[in-house]
């Protein structure tokens, strides 16, 4: 089974989605995100509302777990893009979305820093006593924390590194304590150290071998599949445009 989902079905009925859409435009959709897509559903959303100047969406940014739970207990979300498609599969599983789960794209992550040069930086060099915070997402809720986590016990650098751990509630958290100077270097998701403020400084590609893969995934939930303007967007993050940013982010995408 190919790991990508066909994206033909979406994109034949995304021009009647909008037209219906355009019926409700004053209803507002609430998004729920993964924050490695800080910056590039930012811009997704902005290329919408070229096609749909009225559509009202407001998009939160947090960690995908903690957001999980949040629409089990109710949150009046309409989509959750999350950053491990596990996440959307366990809210199928208890029945609260409207569509399948869909693999939107899937990450990468790096060694950032504001005041290294990251890019001579490997996982094993971590372990310098001249390296003494290091911030990573919590592995406990946050898909790419845990994948930091994975690739350093695959290298065998966890336990070395324990006491130098600073986690962020999310992976836009890690790396906001890594560019303000409160950790040295951080593990971070490939798609914020491409934005152009983080861009500046260069970054170490971790190779995806030792951890699992961040197949990130979204579903249209069931408050969100009374929404035409919901189903519509979900539709619109099937075309080439859209793949176009995720690809300008360091994202790999559906074909």
């Amino acid at each position: 089974m190919p790991l990508f989902a066909k994206p033909g079905r979406l994109l034949v009925i995304l021009t009647l989605l909008l037209l219906t859409a355009a019926l409700h435009a004053s209803e507002p959709i609430r998004i729920a995100a993964a924050s490695d897509l800080r910056y590039a559903l930012d811009d997704i959303v902005n290329l919408y509302r070229e096609v749909r100047p009225d559509a009202a969406i407001e998009v939160i940014y947090g960690s995908s777990g903690k957001m999980t739970t949040q629409i089990t207990n109710g949150a009046p979300y309409d989509i959750f893009f999350s950053a491990d498609i596990a996440f959307p599969r366990q809210l199928r599983n208890k029945g609260l979305t409207t569509t399948e789960p869909a693999v939107y794209a899937i990450g990468r992550i790096v060694i950032w820093s504001n005041t290294l040069n990251a890019a001579s930086l490997t996982l094993e060099d971590l372990t310098s006593e001249a390296i003494t915070r290091i911030a990573i997402a919590q592995p406990s809720h946050a898909p790419y924390g845990l994948r930091a986590k994975e690739a350093m016990q695959s290298t065998g650098v966890w336990d070395a590194v324990q006491s130098k751990l600073v986690f962020g509630e999310n992976i836009a958290h890690a790396a906001q304590m890594t560019e303000s100077g409160a950790a040295q270097v951080g593990i971070i998701a490939l798609s914020l150290a491409k934005f152009p403020e983080l861009a500046r400084h260069d970054h170490y590609l971790i190779d995806d071998t030792l951890h699992n893969p961040l197949t990130q995934g979204y579903v249209v939930t069931r408050r969100g599949g009374n929404k035409p303007e919901a189903l519509a967007f979900a539709g619109f993050m099937a075309t080439d445009k859209v793949h176009d940013i995720m690809t300008r982010y360091g994202f790999v995408t559906p074909e």
